[in-house]
């Protein structure tokens, strides 16, 4: 059973790398696909931050693989394999999706980082780089990821204003950020990827200037830079 699992995630992730790396120029939900079209939303970041994708599958891939051929049957592998396996599957098909339904790619993207976020806390201590450290960069960026989301379909829908739906997304993901990378010591990468989001958050505020979003986002990554040298000392 331990190998067929060790398998099954390897297999799943297969999949997903290859949806991620042949669905090339995603960055973020069509602006037609809301009633209040979305036309570079301040909760987006800018599109180069999006590349990260594939860092994250690739990164993935050699872990996964790593572990069915060296460590399918080692018992420090074996906690997290369902819920990152879980996550995963549910994002085979979120490109596809995301592109037809925001609100149900929405769902399926905080589906997928709460599976994540617990695959991450049932990460073990060996191997840190092939086991834990894909596993942080992937949830990392659906803590970014998930609450953007969320932003998009409060100023989509007309709930809130352009900015205001950005300050509630960008609230939600520092709030999660950083209670998790507080709880979480030794995933540091976890952390390191929010930031990339919020600092290409930053980028795309910049012109024209939006205070109140840059604001947010340079207190979002002081606060967790301060944590992780809470963390070193």
């Amino acid at each position: 059973m331990q190998k067929l699992m060790a398998a099954a995630t390897f297999i799943v992730t297969l999949a997903f790398a290859a949806v991620v790396l042949s669905w090339s120029g995603f960055g973020g939900y069509p602006p037609e696909a809301f009633p209040v079209p979305q036309d570079n939303p301040p909760v987006q970041p800018a599109g180069y931050a999006f590349a990260i994708w594939g860092l994250i599958v690739l990164w993935l891939l050699a872990g996964t693989g790593f572990g069915l051929l060296r460590r399918s049957e080692e018992a420090d592998w074996q906690p997290h394999r369902k819920w990152l396996t879980i996550s995963i599957l549910i994002g085979v098909p979120w490109l596809p999706v995301a592109g037809m339904s925001p609100i149900i790619a929405t769902v399926m993207i905080w589906a997928m980082l709460v599976t994540a976020i617990v695959a991450l806390f049932l990460t073990g201590d060996m191997d840190r780089w092939l086991q834990t450290s894909p596993v942080a960069i992937y949830a990392g960026w659906l803590t970014a990821a998930a609450p953007v989301a969320v932003g998009f379909l409060l100023g989509g829908y007309g709930l809130l204003g352009p900015t205001s739906a950005a300050l509630v997304g960008l609230g939600i993901a520092l709030a999660i950020a950083l209670v998790i990378q507080y709880r979480l010591h030794r995933a540091p990468l976890y952390g390191i990827t929010v930031i990339w989001a919020l600092v290409a958050v930053i980028i795309a505020n910049t012109a024209p200037l939006n205070i109140a979003v840059v604001g947010v986002a340079v207190i979002g990554i002081v606060a967790i830079l301060a944590l992780r040298a809470t963390d070193t000392e």
